[in-house]
């Protein structure tokens, strides 16, 4: 059996996928388009105790996402659990956006969950469990940041509608929002490096819990999401923020 982490070879994936590798073993890390970054993400994960398995796809498609699973299926890998933390990043206004280029991130951000989960629910059995990556500004808007936010808050929508038809089954699915994070995402939404250092630094100081979000605070959770202790958690969306979005 394997744990699939979508968007596993960068960033919040990665760091997901580290830390479910020497409990889980085999981590399948599906990427969109950067080979170095994967074999170096594999490498990572191979340290970290894990096996992990690489496959290219393109999530944001209905036909993507079935080939990701057919491909899990024809290598025998088998699947215990999901982590769905894949995006697409177009930092853009909501009227000033190229519609075509915007309903391709929505797509990738949110309607993906729907297009994997139902390609993988032949694989999903009683006790497995799926965590979508979401975020705090799929409720509380920021500049630039509309396609991820939109996207994001409608694959929380199909979280909730999911319970409903994966709980008889004894299937999990729930989100959880990490805090800012110096990722290449927020780099790409920002415009630079340095600019994305200083707006994590900008978040740490103005955080209620007075200090930067860390990779264990959204990696434990997730951790615990999977594990049969959270066998009664259905439909949640966890904020590990700090306090950030529920104290200005």
């Amino acid at each position: 059996m394997s744990v699939l982490v979508t968007g596993g070879t960068k960033g919040i994936g990665l760091a997901i996928a580290k830390r479910l590798a020497s409990k889980y073993g085999r981590i399948v890390l599906a990427y969109h388009s950067d080979d170095a970054a994967a074999e170096a993400a594999a490498a990572e994960v191979n340290v970290a105790g894990g096996e992990a398995v690489l496959i290219k796809a393109d999530i944001g498609t209905i036909e993507g996402c079935a080939g990701l699973i057919e491909e899990i299926e024809d290598r025998k890998l088998g699947l215990q659990h999901i982590v769905h933390s894949a995006a697409a990043i177009y930092p853009t206004t909501l009227l000033g956006a190229d519609l075509a280029k915007f309903r391709a991130a929505v797509e990738t951000n949110g309607l993906s969950l729907l297009y994997l989960v139902h390609a993988a629910q032949g694989l999903l059995g009683r006790g497995s469990s799926v965590v979508f990556i979401t975020s705090m500004g799929a409720r509380i808007p920021s500049a630039n940041y509309g396609a991820l936010g939109v996207g994001k808050a409608l694959a929380e929508a199909i979280v909730r509608y999911l319970v409903a038809e994966l709980a008889p089954k004894g299937v999990r699915i729930n989100g959880v929002a990490p805090g800012l994070v110096h990722t290449t995402s927020v780099a790409s939404m920002v415009g630079s490096e340095d600019a994305a250092q200083a707006v994590v630094d900008r978040a740490a100081r103005s955080n209620p819990s007075g200090r930067a979000s860390r990779d264990s605070d959204y990696a434990s959770l997730v951790e615990y999401l999977l594990s049969p202790d959270a066998e009664f958690v259905q439909g949640q969306v966890i904020a590990a923020t700090g306090g950030t979005g529920v104290i200005g």
